[in-house]
């Protein structure tokens, strides 16, 4: 529970430090495949969703805020981290190196892609942008924070899983190291 409730607060801090491109369209790294892999899909979605409503009282942007980014980026994001997860492990060899760079590292990056072309595509349909100005100039810096969040999630997992890897519930060592 410490770890869990350690997580959310630095996730809290982790999205306050966001970059804009304009007023509403905010970048920040998310860590949903890191909170996905580490305590499954509903404890994600709830502390993703607290960290959202961190976010929302600190920042005071409102709970149509909370409600979109609880939606989107918790909702979204758990979704999509745990889907490729089933998805890579049901398709490649249980492996510890398949573990740690597959699921935490490609599988962070293609989440947060994923989390951009689902909020370009919201912002879009709801009009709030034309949707040439999202395309040109707010889903190509998904590209460059995929890297980030990637970066950032498969080597905190990867620090888990050697040194603590009863911290990571999607990770068992007689599945993935008994054997190789």
């Amino acid at each position: 529970m410490n770890v869990w409730l350690g997580m959310v607060v630095l996730l809290v801090l982790l999205w306050s430090m966001k970059a804009g491109v304009k007023p509403g369209l905010g970048l920040h790294l998310v860590g949903a495949t890191l909170f996905t892999l580490s305590f499954g899909p509903e404890l994600a979605f709830v502390g993703l969703s607290l960290v959202a409503a961190g976010v929302t009282v600190n920042e005071g942007v409102g709970y149509f805020a909370y409600a979109a980014n609880a939606l989107l980026l918790a909702g979204g994001g758990v979704l999509l981290s745990h889907g490729l997860f089933r998805l890579l492990s049901r398709l490649l060899p249980r492996h510890f190196f398949v573990y740690i760079f597959v699921n935490g590292f490609l599988g962070a990056a293609l989440t947060i892609l994923g989390l951009g072309a689902l909020v370009t595509f919201v912002l879009g349909i709801s009009g709030v942008y034309a949707w040439d100005y999202l395309a040109s100039e707010y889903f190509p810096y998904f590209m460059l924070l995929a890297f980030a969040e990637a970066w950032l999630s498969g080597m905190i997992l990867t620090l888990f899983v050697v040194y603590r890897p009863d911290w990571v519930s999607s990770f068992d060592d007689s599945s993935y190291l008994l054997g190789k």
